[in-house]
């Protein structure tokens, strides 16, 4: 049995998530995704990174998409 919500992303599921500029400001988790089991909500400098970032608590690794 999953108690994750209907219509939304499994919180810590993946290592890496693409993204799109649709989706900054980015913070871990994101919008949409299960919030029950996650951790505290972190904002990510992913346009001053290069184009990538990494979640500090759960390691889930960021790429923007052009």
């Amino acid at each position: 049995m999953s108690n994750v919500v209907e219509g939304t992303i499994e919180a810590n599921a993946e290592n890496r998530y693409e993204v799109t500029a649709a989706d900054l400001p980015l913070h871990c988790p994101m919008d949409g995704m299960s919030l029950w089991n996650s951790h505290p909500r972190v904002f990510l400098p992913i346009e001053d990174d290069g184009g990538e970032a990494t979640c500090p608590y759960c390691g889930a690794h960021y790429v923007l998409k052009k």
